[in-house]
C-alpha cells in the first residue's frame, strides 16, 4: 500500500518569553499522515497506567499525545470516560477510539478541573512551550488527581528519534529536532515547581527503551 505523503510538517515561529528576552522558537507541528499511520502502540502503556494510576471504572482520565487512540480505546474499554487529545489532525482522523481530538497539549480546550487523572506517554519531549504544556495539564486536573508523565531517558536529546526523524524528514540525523528537550525527573521536578503539582515518585526502567516514568498529584 502506498501512503501518501500530506503535510509531511510545517514549521511556524513560537514567541517565547525569557526573563525579559523575547525568543523566537522554530518548532514543528506535528501535521503528517505518514507519521499517524506508522507511529505504533506499546501494549505496555495500559498496564503502567494500571499499576501507577489505578484508574477506577467511570473516572475521566485525559491521555496528552494519544496518536490514533489505542491507549484511549483500552481505557474506555475498562470503563473509564477517557478522551485522548493530539497534535497531529491526521492522527484523529485515522482514529479507533471515539472521544479523539485534535488540540495542542500547551492550549487544552477544557474548563478546570476537568479530569480526575491525566497520562501521557513520550509525548512532552516534542512540546516546545513545555512549561506552558505542563501548567495546563495542571490546570485541566482536578485537586487530589494524578497526572503520570512518561518520556525517554536520553543521554543525548534525540538519541532515540532516529525511526521519528526517517519518516518525518526521511534523514534520520536530524532526530535532534524531534525532541525538543532532553527531560530527567531532576528537571521535570525543576520545571513543576511553580505549579500546584506534588512529585510523587519517578521510575528508571530500561524494558523496550531506556526511559523515565514521572507520577505527580494535583494539589
Amino acid at each position: 500500500m502506498i501512503i501518501p505523503q500530506v503535510a509531511l510538517f510545517d514549521k511556524g515561529l513560537i514567541v517565547c518569553y525569557n526573563s525579559a528576552r523575547v525568543v523566537l522558537e522554530e518548532a514543528m507541528a506535528y501535521r503528517s499522515l505518514r507519521y499517524a499511520l506508522h507511529n505504533r502502540w506499546d501494549s505496555s502503556h495500559l498496564h503502567t497506567v494500571n499499576r501507577l494510576l489505578s484508574p477506577a471504572p467511570g473516572a475521566r482520565l485525559l491521555e496528552v499525545g494519544c496518536g490514533r487512540g489505542h491507549l484511549t480505546k483500552r481505557l474506555q474499554e475498562q470503563g473509564l470516560d477517557a478522551v485522548g487529545i493530539d497534535a497531529n489532525p491526521y492522527a484523529v482522523e485515522h482514529g479507533v477510539a471515539c472521544n479523539l481530538c485534535a488540540m495542542q497539549g500547551e492550549a487544552l480546550d477544557f474548563p478546570d478541573a476537568s479530569f480526575d487523572l491525566l497520562c501521557s506517554f513520550h509525548a512532552i519531549e516534542h512540546i516546545p512551550l513545555l512549561d506552558q504544556a505542563l501548567a495546563e495539564m495542571a490546570r485541566v486536573v482536578k485537586p487530589g488527581g494524578r497526572l503520570l508523565l512518561v518520556y525517554p531517558a536520553e543521554p543525548i536529546k534525540g538519541l532515540y528519534a532516529f525511526p521519528t526523524a526517517f519518516i518525518l524528514y526521511r534523514n534520520p540525523f536530524r532526530a535532534g529536532e524531534v525532541h525538543c528537550h532532553r527531560l530527567t525527573p531532576a528537571r521535570l521536578k525543576r520545571l513543576t515547581a511553580p505549579l500546584p503539582l506534588e512529585h510523587l515518585h519517578s521510575e528508571f526502567h530500561v524494558l523496550r527503551s531506556p526511559q523515565f516514568f514521572s507520577l505527580f498529584r494535583r494539589l
